[in-house]
């Protein structure tokens, strides 16, 4: 017989994840939990699972693991960081509304937006300066690549690298919606040019400092909305000379305010966070 687990289904624009306070359980095998949880006819169904935890470290109040529905162990998610944000709070676990999350691309602050009854309406995450190069995460002599070329199904794209802490390639088109966002994307994520894989953005502006964003995410596939994408894409649009250092990011799920701060270099991500229900499950 397994132990029972309470768990929360959370979404921030249609990033869709199941939570868990692991001051409350002890979760041993989260990627196989992640697995059999995600799944959306045999489980809770979702993008992954969130792991909530109280911090040890000086600096942070709590912190975050997060396993892809494939099982894998992301570094970071800015959706993911905005709900915990909204779950923390709402479930009185703090009564801060400046937050420290530890994560595995290092401490974020979550800056909580009250409405008038005292609830989460929104949230903005300082989610530091994106990396341009990284010879770890992008296989070219330096690491970096803006408007590169990649072939790929037979097509000729072209993209540029930006890390949010999770490694993202934003291609830009004509019409995002005309994209075979599936065939591309799974293709692209596992091309030899990205040693640990990598999340891919297909983009097209919709007008000025609008951008419309669809994504392919590393280890769960199509998704409504990725926070870190939403960033990436922003800092990808001014690099190029597509839009300023404000955007606003139009997903599948929801619309992200990404700023990219000219004083501290820092991106910052608003957008909201919603409980969608909560339940118990079995963990065999």
């Amino acid at each position: 017989m397994g132990s029972v687990v309470k768990f929360a289904k959370m979404h921030g624009a249609g990033n869709d994840y199941i939570y868990v306070d692991t001051s409350l359980y002890d979760i041993p095998e989260p990627a196989e939990l992640a697995r059999k949880w995600s799944d959306r006819h045999k489980g809770i169904g979702g993008d992954g699972l969130v792991l909530i935890g109280r911090s040890l470290v000086s600096g942070a109040d709590f912190t975050m693991r997060i396993f892809n529905a494939d099982g894998s162990e992301a570094r970071m998610c800015g959706n993911a960081s905005r709900c915990i944000g909204k779950y923390v709070y709402e479930k009185g676990l703090t009564d801060k509304t400046s937050i420290k999350l530890l994560t595995r691309a290092g401490i974020k602050t979550l800056i909580l937006n009250m409405d008038g009854n005292n609830q989460v309406e929104s949230v903005t995450v300082d989610m530091q300066e994106p990396c341009l190069a990284d010879r770890h995460l992008l296989a070219t002599a330096n690491g970096s690549m803006r408007e590169g070329a990649v072939t790929v199904c037979g097509q000729e794209l072209r993209g540029t690298f930006v890390s949010m802490g999770n490694p993202h390639f934003v291609i830009f088109t004509d019409d995002a919606e005309t994209v075979d966002v599936a065939r591309l994307g799974s293709t692209l994520e596992v091309n030899p040019l990205f040693p640990e894989r990598c999340n891919i953005e297909f983009a097209s502006l919709l007008g000025e400092n609008r951008i419309r964003t669809r994504v392919w995410e590393r280890g769960s596939g199509i998704t409504m909305a990725c926070g870190t994408g939403a960033c990436a894409t922003a800092v990808a649009a001014s690099l190029t000379g597509r839009s300023g250092r404000r955007s606003r990011i139009v997903m599948d799920g929801g619309t992200l305010d990404i700023a990219w701060n000219e004083t501290d270099g820092h991106v910052y991500m608003t957008g909201p966070a919603e409980f969608v229900f909560e339940g118990e499950m079995k963990m065999e």
